[in-house]
């Protein structure tokens, strides 16, 4: 089996997923939810797309890094995965929460006034003090990364016996996804998790006491390894499968939709939405895959600077957000110019950051998980 190829339509789902990230972070500026500031008018019908979009985007991050795992094992041993993975994710994690998180939390305290004065005031003072929301120590934004690496960590061991043995593990598999609905098994542990464990740990992004949130998030990731080493069995499933599940996918958001506007809260309803909730999770993440398949996996110079910027895109963009949004908060504009600002304004002072100062300072590279650029071997 060929496990060198690269697969752009990945690469280009990560893009679009993070991108989708920064609309959706400009968007909790304006709905009934709470975020770290709000805008002086909130507008209601926003949510709807809003949790259309909130319930498939980080479950099919998790699912795209378990399947960049699985690449990454191909050349590495255990040990250098493990040191990679530190660097990759605990660097920016440990720089994020001391440069890029406190202005986000400044920016809060000065909203609900529970802090006056300069940034350098309070990031000389108090930006450090207690563990968020409490204090103000966070990693906000950045809690996919320690998640991730701990994941990594984890499941590296069981990763690299699968990775270099065929077992019977992965043949089983192989085997099932290939049968008519074989691959919506993989919808039976999500729903355990969903209909059993959510109820009694409501996600809190804090890691050591965020239960239903790992185990959930963690099984994903597991999916991702395990569906990619299947190899074309994989592709050929979702594409068998991508009108059945868009279909599918389609029928239980509105479902969830329903559910969300007609009825009460009880055991049915919790035990028939989780049902929903989590095959429409998995639904979509089988269409946006089969599409990206069939369109997007072709390389492009474009695709290679997009997922090269995606990841200090990522750790900037929501500080730039809360930094635009509590300048525009009480201004009464109106949700177009305002969204319009955010959006551009977060994506035009990223590339900014990114462009003009990221890549010219080598020294930050680490700091925002770059690699360096290989260098090619001159011809003979």
């Amino acid at each position: 089996m060929k496990t060198t190829i690269r697969r752009y339509d990945l690469d280009w789902l990560r893009v679009i997923v993070f991108g989708l990230l920064i609309f959706y972070h400009v968007g909790m500026f304006f709905v009934p939810w709470g975020w770290h500031v709000k805008n002086n008018e909130i507008y209601d019908w926003l949510r709807w797309p809003m949790l259309f979009l909130n319930q498939w985007r980080l479950p099919i991050l998790f699912v795209i890094s378990g399947m960049g795992t699985y690449y990454a094992l191909g050349k590495r041993s255990m040990g250098k995965f493990i040191w990679e993975r530190f660097l990759r994710l605990g660097i920016p994690l440990v720089a994020g929460m001391i440069l890029i998180v406190p202005p986000q939390i400044y920016f809060e305290r000065l909203a609900e006034g529970t802090f006056s004065g300069s940034y350098w005031e309070y990031f000389t003072t108090v930006a450090f003090d207690g563990i968020y929301p409490e204090g103000n120590l966070s990693w906000h934004h950045l809690w996919f990364l320690p998640y991730l690496l701990v994941f990594s960590w984890i499941l590296a061991p069981l990763f690299v016996y699968l990775r270099r043995h065929q077992t019977l593990f992965i043949e089983w598999v192989k085997r099932l996804i290939q049968k008519n609905w074989g691959i919506y098994a993989f919808v039976i542990p999500l729903y355990l998790v969903e209909s059993l464990v959510e109820p009694f740990f409501p996600i809190t992004h804090a890691l050591v006491d965020d239960w239903f949130n790992f185990i959930f998030s963690i099984i994903l990731f597991f999916y991702g390894f395990v569906l990619i080493a299947t190899g074309e069995v994989f592709w050929g499933t979702v594409a068998r499968m991508k009108q059945k599940a868009l279909a599918l996918g389609i029928m239980c958001f509105s479902g969830q939709l329903i559910i969300w506007l007609f009825f009460e809260d009880g055991y049915v309803i919790h035990f028939t939405e989780a049902l929903l909730k989590v095959t429409n999770i998995w639904s979509w993440i089988l269409v946006l895959f089969a599409y990206a398949a069939q369109y997007l996996n072709t390389p492009s110079k474009g695709l290679a600077y997009a997922n090269r910027a995606v990841y200090p895109f990522y750790i900037l963009h929501q500080t730039v957000t809360v930094a635009i949004a509590y300048y525009l908060m009480n201004l009464n504009w109106g949700f177009v110019p305002k969204a319009f600002i955010l959006v551009v304004g977060t994506f035009g002072i990223s590339w900014l950051i990114y462009d003009l100062i990221i890549l010219r300072i080598p020294l930050l590279h680490p700091v925002f998980g770059l690699k360096g650029k290989k260098k090619r071997k001159p011809a003979d």
